[in-house]
């Protein structure tokens, strides 16, 4: 159900959005966990490295998907505000026209760039073979993955959390079933892992895209409406683009990152592959309430509501810190307990791998969650410089640091010790642009 994010109590109104799409990116990010835990307990160490290997590409791919996601969702989301309904309906298929050329290009560089790419990152012989096999079979999933954000990006600009909620839910539970079917029944090893991902996202995202289609058809006045804008795809783009580089530009670094951890063995780059999923699936949580909130600034700067954002970031603040703390203790109390899950019997250095990087750096979960929340704002409000400017510096620090300190006394160690730095000053930065409101600024221009 569509909802106006411009009228009631923003602290009310940001609880009941975004709740909806907390629990949508706990069913998201099962999708990864799922193909982790498969490959631990079924097939072997070897098969979660090859994944984890695997994983930090992909997310480059996701990083595009993403960024068209937000360009489309910030843009729609500004347009039904204003209660441009005509507009805001192309606005969707410009993206999904512009999206198709991106899908596109990245498939023809992920089918024939993927062995140079795992080359690039030193990936260790013994896993080489599992690694190139998922990243084969994930290429060709692409579509279902661009098509699918773009259709959770319009639900939220819309005001409907919970729709999405509902589609995680089923094919997230449903990939585990396959996952399980594929590679404990069907004996297909790391490849049913990567296919079972393949199809229950593929038909998530068919299904997602006709009742978006359905949902428009119903919005506004019924007419001839252009199916594709370049004033609007400036737009999107301007949104999207930077968007895109944040996350493309955090996958590099994750892959320098993970280059730097292959160097320490398969042992470590076991234990590193599941605790960065379970630091992910937090991380990815504050992101997507930090999008709610990008929605929630948009819709209201389209509405012309400017006090409202202020209230928003309050609200938002205090949303995140209750779910920190919970995901601190956790991690930091009981990291083995969880690691245990995906580890069916791991190596000493595995499990001393992943509970020292859960210890070091959910401690600043209430840091990173305050940030994303200030990103929120700036990014649904168009201001994209100052988005990057943090965005760079803590991808610049991070990857800066990890190189250093993994070249002490602290072996791998050091590289977990380069995220709470680079996380705290990258703080820092979006808060004090937040608070200079260069939206009222450009608002009143």
């Amino acid at each position: 159900m569509n909802k106006d994010l411009t009228i009631g109590n923003p602290g009310t109104v940001l609880w009941k959005f975004c709740i909806p799409l907390f629990g949508s990116i706990i069913f998201q990010q099962l999708y990864n966990i799922a193909d982790s835990l498969i490959a631990g307990k079924y097939i072997g160490e070897n098969a979660l490295a090859a994944v984890g290997n695997s994983y930090e590409i992909t997310l480059i791919f996701i990083a595009f998907a993403f960024g068209c996601n937000m360009g489309c969702s910030v843009v729609v989301s500004r347009l039904y505000g204003a209660k441009d309904y005509k507009r805001m309906k192309s606005a969707v298929y410009t993206t999904c026209i512009f999206s198709a050329a991106v899908c596109l290009m990245l498939m023809l560089i992920g089918i024939f760039g993927s062995g140079p790419l795992l080359t690039l990152i030193h990936t260790p012989q013994e896993v080489f073979a599992d690694s190139k096999l998922y990243l084969d079979i994930y290429v060709w999933g692409l579509p279902f993955v661009f098509f699918y954000n773009i259709a959770t990006g319009i639900f939220s600009a819309l005001g409907d959390s919970k729709t999405p909620f509902y589609f995680l839910a089923v094919s997230s539970t449903s990939n585990i079933a396959v996952d399980i079917l594929f590679v404990k029944a069907f004996h297909m090893g790391v490849a049913g892992v990567a296919w079972a991902t393949f199809l229950c996202q593929g038909i998530s995202c068919i299904l997602a895209m006709i009742v978006v289609f359905k949902r428009l058809y119903y919005i506004g006045e019924k007419g001839k409406t252009s199916i594709f804008d370049l004033e609007l795809l400036k737009q999107i783009i301007v949104i999207a683009v930077p968007s895109t580089l944040q996350q493309s530009f955090i996958s590099l670094g994750n892959i320098v990152i993970q280059g730097i951890i292959n160097s320490f063995g398969a042992p470590v780059m076991a234990g590193y592959s599941v605790a960065v999923k379970l630091n992910n699936l937090v991380i990815t949580s504050f992101t997507t309430l930090g999008n709610g909130i990008s929605n929630y600034t948009s819709q209201n700067l389209g509405a012309a509501k400017l006090s409202r954002i202020k209230d928003g970031f309050k609200s938002g603040i205090k949303m995140v810190w209750m779910l920190s703390l919970p995901l601190f203790a956790l991690y930091f109390f009981g990291g083995e307990i969880c690691l245990r899950i995906f580890l069916d019997t791991p190596t000493e250095q595995a499990m001393h791998t992943g509970i020292m990087f859960l210890r070091i750096l959910s401690p600043f979960y209430f840091v990173v969650s305050a940030k994303l929340v200030a990103d929120g704002i700036l990014r649904g409000a168009g201001m994209m410089k100052y988005f990057m400017i943090a965005t760079f510096t803590d991808l610049i620090l991070r990857v800066a640091l990890a190189y250093v300190f993994s070249h002490t006394i602290l072996g791998a160690t050091g590289i977990w010790c380069a995220w709470p730095i680079s996380w705290t000053v990258a703080t820092i930065l979006s808060i004090s642009f937040y608070k200079r409101e260069p939206w009222a600024v450009s608002k009143k221009m």
